[in-house]
């Protein structure tokens, strides 16, 4: 009976743990005075400090005089998952043309260097065939309607129409398994695949990949998506380079090529830096900083001859664009749904043959791009005869657009320097050249 005095019930135990841990960490917080960490060692569980060593491992890949031979994904893979077991470090792709039939999946830690425009991946032609079973979203294989053009190793794109509601899904998967037209896949499917909803099955997927994996790096390298000889895929899902929900990626140095989607895609990834890329003739956005993003950096880069050169997605914040190339695009830079706090300056956006900066209308205040600004850049012969060089659409507000060089060569028609939409607030211009427009500004909001 004794015992039972110090017993608490479990709610009120729940508590006073819940206070005890929330007041011991706000007192770890508050030691800002203890000391800095001056030699740091390497420690069992401790990734806040690191030595910087001087030295870390390097694996060699190539068609010839590499440590690991070949010219496919598959040995670029081994390197890269050798190179990760052991703590991280570089492989260096050696110059030759890499013929790639799935996506190389990166780690952690690693550094893919290649030997610039010598070191080429090159994504094989794409195949796509009906399934010739259903498959439910507990199994774990599929049936083709021909296994021709598929084998086993091969990263495929599987899409249909949800039966419920018509709506596409599309997932992407690795061919691990086969018997005759059967093929197990590396993961289970977890959507219905049923005949009648148009399921099909394609050998598409991005040059290079990341899911969930931070402070990485990609230098040096030439990726051709092979655009004429391969089905669409957009950028949601794929492109030269697709990441989701990483940390602290580089790329620098990376020309990413015809791509039947996208050049650079990154989703819910947190402090990108894209310096000194060359992305062109995609059939999607050359840099898809994606949504919910935060922080990206994109500096130095060519952006030609895509549908969009910058594209920011849905909530992307706090980003910087500076120093860019926009050339011959659809729509030079785009900036849209929730996409707040962003600064874009310094950049050479010219040719674009719908809107050179697009400020997209989206659904209302609640989700317009607010707080951005558009500072110093050089846009010159932008949109149609009738467009704008700048279009501010939608109910977005606090925009600054200020010390721009916005002209048009061509002929004045009907074009207009920059267009503000009758829906926007607070709009301020200040600064800008504005020459060789019918006018200048059109300010809707006052028609």
């Amino acid at each position: 009976m004794m015992a039972h005095r110090y017993l608490l019930p479990r709610r009120g135990f729940l508590g006073i743990a819940a206070g005890l841990a929330a007041g011991s960490f706000s007192r770890v917080l508050a030691e800002e005075d203890r000391p800095p960490v001056t030699d740091p060692r390497a420690t069992s569980g401790d990734a806040a400090h690191e030595p910087d060593w001087e030295e870390r491992l390097t694996i060699s890949v190539g068609p010839r005089g590499a440590q690991l031979t070949g010219s496919d994904d598959k040995v670029i893979q081994a390197a890269v998952d050798y190179v990760s077991r052991l703590g991280g470090g570089t492989v260096h792709i050696l110059p030759g043309e890499y013929a790639l039939s799935n996506a190389v999946y990166l780690r952690s830690g690693i550094r893919l260097l290649g030997s610039g425009a010598e070191s080429v991946l090159r994504k094989n032609p794409s195949t796509t065939v009906n399934l010739a079973a259903d498959s439910d979203w507990y199994d774990q294989e599929i049936t083709l309607e021909s296994a021709e053009g598929f084998r086993v190793g091969d990263g495929v794109c599987l899409r249909t129409r949800d039966p419920h509601n018509g709506g596409p899904d599309v997932l992407k998967r690795t061919l691990i398994a086969r018997s005759g037209n059967r093929f197990k896949l590396d993961r289970p499917l977890r959507e219905n695949f049923w005949l009648g909803q148009d399921s099909t099955c394609s050998t598409l997927f991005p040059i290079l990949s990341g899911e969930e994996i931070e402070d990485f790096s990609i230098e040096n390298l030439t990726l051709d998506g092979n655009r004429e000889n391969n089905a669409n895929l957009d950028g949601n899902y794929a492109g030269c380079v697709f990441l989701q929900d990483c940390n602290r990626a580089t790329f620098r140095g990376v020309e990413a090529r015809n791509y039947n989607g996208d050049g650079l895609s990154w989703q819910i990834c947190h402090d990108v830096l894209v310096e000194n890329c060359h992305s062109h003739g995609h059939a999607g956005l050359g840099l898809h900083p994606g949504s919910g993003s935060q922080r990206p950096v994109m500096r130095g880069n060519r952006l030609e001859r895509n549908e969009i050169g910058i594209f920011f997605c849905w909530g992307v914040k706090f980003g910087l664009a500076e120093g860019n190339t926009c050339d011959g695009n659809r729509y030079g830079i785009s900036i849209g749904h929730r996409d707040t706090d962003n600064l874009v300056r310094d950049n050479d956006v010219r040719n674009s043959t719908q809107v050179g900066v697009l400020f997209r209308p989206e659904r209302g205040e609640r989700f317009a791009p607010h707080r951005n600004r558009l500072e110093g850049n050089r846009i010159v012969d932008n949109g149609p005869e009738d467009g704008a060089a700048v279009d501010v659409q939608g109910e977005v507000g606090s925009i600054v657009i200020s010390n721009n060089e916005i002209v048009e060569t061509r002929a004045a028609q009907r074009r207009v320097g920059v267009r503000i939409g009758a829906q926007t607030r607070d709009i301020e211009l200040t600064g800008n050249r504005i020459e060789g427009f019918e006018r200048q500004v059109e300010d809707l909001r006052n028609a």
